[in-house]
């Protein structure tokens, strides 16, 4: 190994560095940055195989910064290492629209692998990347061409830990064995509230060797470079477990504030950042100093790394001479793009086709779809059964030693794990050749808000099959029943949620989410039988709002989303019959694709001049938008036969016709009805 006296220059610039940045910024977190540098330095100098010339190399060692507050860290590797981020950019740490955020954000700073903040949603991120190797390198190895062989390397700290996301992940970790995982836990026993005394006694490498994990101890973080780096190599050589490496460590090491909770997020006093970089040879006066030496042996490093690549390239080239499909696959795939055709699998209903609920719609297009698109992978959180997530004859994705499934298998078992497998599947995403999906219940997506709201910020296409998407699951109860779930997401920046109404619209709603790269999506799915409508077409759906019953002259618009449509379509004739009234009936499966369309076609769906009813049995919140009126679900739900509940609460013909009739009535004295899309401005910032 042999360390010398430049890589303990390299390990006080790392942390020098840091704290430069935040106390520049007047704003951070100095400590774990000053603490980690040394295992900073192991890693990013001795270990890892990466190009700073090409962020996107496939088979790149993989960096995740769970402790996502000591990203200042992270930014002084970068910028060491050779990627786009100058000094400037450090000294642009925290600052509006710079390159180098609060918290790392993968779609901003080249080298960020994925956006973390949140605490151990990184942690998970790093077991969707460890399984996204895993099952590519099943897929596209063959013998003398180990094309994808790396690691992912994770640092975490004692909030980590605490957050029952990575408990969740940790523990499917240990399951699948995945022994390219190594993560890091700086163990320095202080967290936002002081020592952990205070909150955190557990025995961590006990609990993680519980989970099926392989640990390592290192004593001293602070100096000991050898024992660091031959700890990491103990972990590489175990092949059937992850990996935990308990590091003990100083938090804002050399601070007279060192090891104690004022070094965790405030900036080190002026007189304590010039005793710091007097003791370690550095001009008290300066900022931002990288010794030539350093640079030079970071950029030796990356050249490194540079030649490997090439090589790699070369291997690949050599591959493709001998397995031509996988090499043109493997491209496309890293490209982003689908199989040319796969959109013909697509299935087309017609309004003679009989009434299906739209979960076993959604089991029916990924029998068709799945082999036209092989990088998809599926999953569900111990729901299979119930989500219908799983195609006839998938294999699943287990390790081969326990003889239930093998490494290139395409569906994940993630146990009742919504919140870990939500955070996995942006893992799985961002390694570049794996198109994520997976199931549960639509209520319990809630339980992986966190996750959702990641993808949503860092731009993955991730789809959720959420399945049992209102009060039509009937018995289970207001438990399970949701209400204000669709309004929830519909309000996250960047997430499609999709509430088809019937097989076409279901087919729309996997179109849209598989052909947007940047965008996440969540389907809603009914557990009773919906019918296929008349003006139904992908084509119509694919605009996330059309006219599914046209009428000239109509009294009223009823509008609305899923299993309520066909309930609507129903209620035109009761009107007709019992209140001599015309109505109309648009079907918005989608509110943030209709929102995108031009507003002469929005227009022409909720046209001006005529009065507007929705119909969702959720919350009427975001309604409003596009509705005079608004017919909902403010309350919870109720356990009992789905059709007794929506009887209950008048989900029926007449409840809505009930409801179209004092609309009509309300607005016939006002001249020139405006419809609602008509309004000053569009905030679609």
């Amino acid at each position: 190994m042999g360390y010398t006296d430049v890589d303990k220059l390299a390990v006080n610039t790392i942390r020098l560095l840091s704290a430069d940045a935040v106390f520049h910024a007047n704003a951070g977190h100095p400590g774990a940055p000053m603490g980690m540098a040394p295992v900073a330095h192991v890693l990013f100098n001795k270990t890892m195989n990466y190009n700073p010339k090409n962020p996107k190399w496939l088979n790149r060692d993989r960096f995740v910064l769970s402790n996502g507050h000591a990203c200042a860290l992270q930014y002084s590797l970068l910028h060491l290492a050779g990627y786009k981020l100058s000094i400037d950019d450090l000294k642009a740490f925290r600052s509006l629209d710079s390159i180098t955020p609060g918290h790392p954000e993968a779609h901003d700073t080249e080298g960020i692998e994925v956006t973390t903040g949140p605490l151990g949603q990184g942690f998970c991120n790093g077991v969707g990347l460890a399984i996204a190797q895993h099952h590519s390198s099943a897929k596209f190895n063959k013998p003398g061409f180990d094309l994808i062989n790396n690691y992912t390397y994770v640092f975490l700290g004692d909030g980590c830990m605490m957050e029952g996301v990575a408990s969740e992940a940790a523990s499917l970790a240990g399951h699948l064995q995945l022994g390219n995982l190594i993560a890091i836990y700086d163990d320095n026993h202080i967290s936002i509230d002081g020592d952990t005394n205070c909150a955190f006694t557990e025995d961590v490498v006990l609990r993680f060797k519980a989970y099926g994990w392989h640990t390592e101890i290192v004593d001293d973080g602070d100096h000991d470079l050898e024992g660091i780096e031959a700890a990491i190599k103990k972990c590489q050589a175990v092949t059937d477990k992850p990996s935990l490496i308990k590091l003990r460590t100083t938090i804002g090491y050399g601070s007279q504030l060192q090891g104690t909770g004022g070094v965790h997020g405030a900036p080190l006093k002026e007189a304590d950042m010039k005793q710091v970089k007097t003791k370690w040879g550095f001009d008290p006066e300066k900022l931002f100093v990288v010794p030539q030496e350093v640079y030079d042996l970071y950029h030796k490093h990356g050249a490194e790394g540079a030649a490997k690549e090439q090589e790699w390239e070369q291997l690949l080239e050599k591959y493709g001479q001998s397995y031509k499909t996988e090499a043109t696959d493997l491209k496309r795939r890293l490209a982003g793009d689908l199989p040319e055709g796969w959109e013909k699998t697509l299935p087309v209903y017609s309004p003679s086709d009989s009434a299906v609920a739209s979960r076993k719609l959604s089991e029916i297009l990924l029998n068709k779809v799945h082999e036209a698109i092989p990088e998809l992978v599926g999953g569900s959180a111990d729901l299979t059964g119930s989500n219908l997530t799983r195609w006839k004859d998938a294999v699943d994705f287990q390790p081969p030693s326990l003889g239930i499934g093998d490494w290139s298998g395409r569906y994940i078992r993630y146990g009742v794990r919504e919140h870990a497998m939500g955070a996995i599947m942006n893992g799985l995403a961002a390694y570049g050749t794996i198109l994520p999906y997976a199931g549960t219940f639509l209520n319990f997506v809630s339980y992986a808000a966190g996750a959702v709201r990641l993808s949503s910020l860092s731009q993955v296409r991730v789809i959720w099959v959420a399945t049992h998407d209102s009060i039509g699951l009937g018995e289970d109860g207001p438990t399970h029943q949701p209400i204000e779930t669709l309004a929830h997401f519909r309000a996250l920046p960047n997430c499609m949620v999709w509430r088809p109404a019937d097989g076409n619209e279901t087919s729309a709603a996997y179109y849209v989410a598989l052909t947007s790269k940047h965008t996440p999506s969540i389907i809603a799915l009914s557990r009773q039988n919906l019918p296929q409508l008349e003006n139904s077409t992908i084509a119509h759906a694919i605009k996330g709002g059309y006219a599914v019953h046209e009428a000239e002259k109509a009294d009223i618009t009823l509008v609305s989303t899923g299993s309520e449509v066909g309930i609507c379509v129903d209620a035109v004739k009761y009107l007709k019959e019992h209140h001599n009234l015309t109505a109309r009936v648009v079907s918005i499966p989608c509110f943030e694709v209709f929102d995108a369309q031009p507003k002469e076609y929005r227009l022409s769906i909720l046209p001006d001049g005529i009065p507007s009813l929705s119909v969702e049995a959720m919350s009427t919140m975001g309604w409003e938008r596009y509705t005079h009126e608004q017919f909902g679900l403010n309350r919870f739900g109720a356990s009992g036969a789905y059709k007794d509940v929506y009887k209950k609460f008048e989900f029926t013909p007449e409840g809505i016709s009930k409801r179209a009739v004092a609309t009509v009535d309300f607005w016939k004295s006002v001249p020139n009805i405006r419809s609602p899309i008509n309004r000053a401005f569009q905030q679609l910032i």
